[in-house]
């Protein structure tokens, strides 16, 4: 019985240095960065790919040395069933261990898209199929029925996303930006809405986006978005027709050739407030939180006109008589002609 005895405790002996070398091999492989240049890598999981499958093309890559140490690992502690479709990228420096982390943590490599205030539609639709990480669904034809989906009121695109800056993994679809872009634009309704001041010329949190769209195509300047909010609930006060150009603009379309002429403010068109009284019936642009709540809370004061100055930085001449803004507009003019005489 010795000798068994003795030999049995040589193979446990054995079997333990085994397993501790073993262990140690496998805490240095995990422990140990994977190889990535300086400036890191991309490394993407399409949907459904095995973790045999990833362990195999990080090896082809030459990011890990031992694909099978590295799947066995996975299989051991649950995680190879855990691991998320995306596109990650890997720092250099990352360990093996830090690397499945990633992975099953879902800590996938995010674009940027933002949307400007100001943009129409057109613009919205144009950027997001401009945008190489974004899967381009939507087609003009399409807002009706997306605008369903969201259960909003109305099948009119104009004014509903929140001009923000939106981050996603690569290969979302324009669909499921918009979603969220409509979402946060109800938020924010929902938030200033109640805020309102008791005298604000807008009915419904939709006449709210109406005028705020006004007001951000007008001007970009922080200073001024209230000043013209207030030049705009006091004509709607009045029953004076808005006459702003670019309502105007907007009727015209994405063909407008960006000269507008007395003939077209002469043309009646549903957003043409020259030839017709109140809001126009929609939005015009994709308004911005800030212009929202200028729109809630116009400022006060007597001014029934504003022009552009033409001192190239985008502020605006207020006027409370129709005399004033007619002097306002005669020295707008003349700057406009100095400028162009100068070459500028």
């Amino acid at each position: 019985m010795k000798p068994l005895a003795k030999t049995l405790g040589i193979v446990i002996v054995a079997l333990i240095v085994i397993g501790a070398a073993a262990i140690w091999q496998v805490n240095r492989f995990l422990d140990s960065p994977v190889n990535v240049p300086e400036d890191g890598a991309s490394f993407e999981i399409a949907p459904g790919t095995p973790f045999a499958t990833v362990s195999q093309r990080l090896a082809d890559e030459e990011i890990i040395a031992y694909p099978t140490l590295l799947r066995i690992f996975a299989r051991v502690s649950g995680k190879a069933g855990s691991v998320h479709a995306g596109e990650y990228f890997i720092e250099p420096g990352t360990t093996t261990a830090g690397l499945l982390e990633q992975f099953t943590s879902g800590d996938v490599l995010l674009y940027s898209f933002t949307i400007v205030e100001g943009w129409n539609q057109w613009d919205l639709l144009r950027a997001l199929h401009a945008h190489p990480q974004i899967d381009a669904q939507m087609s003009e034809e399409d807002w009706p029925a997306l605008l369903e989906e969201l259960d909003a009121d109305t099948r009119h695109p104009e004014g509903l996303f929140l001009p923000e800056t939106y981050h996603f993994p690569r290969n979302t679809s324009d669909r499921k930006l918009l979603r969220q872009a409509y979402g946060l634009m109800q938020t924010v309704l929902d938030e200033e809405w109640p805020q309102r001041d008791p005298d604000a010329p807008v009915q419904t949190p939709y006449e709210a986006l109406i005028l705020a769209s006004i007001v951000e195509k007008e001007t970009a300047r922080a200073d001024e978005r209230q000043r013209i909010a207030g030049v705009f609930a006091r004509r709607l006060g009045k029953r004076m027709r808005l006459q702003t150009d670019p309502t105007v603009i907007y009727g015209i379309g994405p063909g407008f050739n960006g000269n507008l002429t007395r003939r077209d403010l002469r043309a009646d068109t549903p957003y043409n407030t020259y030839t017709r009284g109140g809001l126009p019936p929609t939005p015009i642009a994709m308004p911005g939180r800030d212009a929202i709540r200028a729109a809630l809370h116009p400022a006060d004061g007597k001014e029934l006109y504003f022009v552009a100055t033409g001192l190239g930085d985008g502020s605006h001449k207020f006027s409370e008589t129709k005399a004033e803004h007619d002097a306002a507009v005669a020295e707008y003019l003349k700057r406009l002609r100095s400028n162009r005489n100068k070459g500028m």
